[in-house]
């Protein structure tokens, strides 16, 4: 299914096991600084190809959002393992360009970036999707129609 495409109605996301919500974002502090957050800002472009090139590495699925001067994009992955492993690997991008942020940005202030990270535990999480594409967990897992038995939020996340 093109993943753009509406499905109307309501819909709830599935996954097996356990997984990891991960959190990144890069925050412009001071736009005329653009030669201090270029490359930090299309660091994360070049990071999600290489993950979708390579699925064994457990990114699940990844969007980014827009919130003023915030970027965010939210991650699951398949386990923490396996975006610490992602992380430190000094032959994948986000080592090298996290030494690189460190050496031009430090801490002048010109740029911010955070992470969040969350592990989830098998059931321990519900959606609800009405009149929406595929995204976020339902990207990452699964996408499935809501029926009688996951009619309430409360109900989702106790068949789980």
């Amino acid at each position: 299914m093109a993943r753009s495409r509406v499905q109307t109605g309501r819909y709830t996301a599935e996954i097996d096991d356990d997984f990891v919500v991960f959190l990144i974002g890069i925050r412009i502090n001071k736009l005329w600084k653009i030669h201090k957050w270029i490359g930090p800002f299309f660091s994360m472009p070049r990071m999600l190809r290489e993950l979708r090139r390579h699925p064994d590495k457990g990114l699940l699925g990844a969007r980014i959002a827009l919130g003023g001067r915030t970027f965010t994009v939210v991650q699951y992955w398949r386990s923490f393992d396996q975006l610490e492993a992602f992380a430190k690997n000094p032959n994948d991008p986000h080592l090298p360009a996290w030494k690189a942020f460190n050496k031009k940005v430090g801490a002048s202030g010109d740029v911010g970036v955070y992470h969040e990270t969350y592990r989830v535990g098998a059931g321990q999480h519900e959606s609800i999707y009405s009149n929406m594409p595929v995204m976020g967990l339902a990207a990452a897992g699964r996408s499935v129609v809501v029926g009688k038995r996951s009619e309430t939020a409360r109900a989702r996340i106790a068949r789980q």
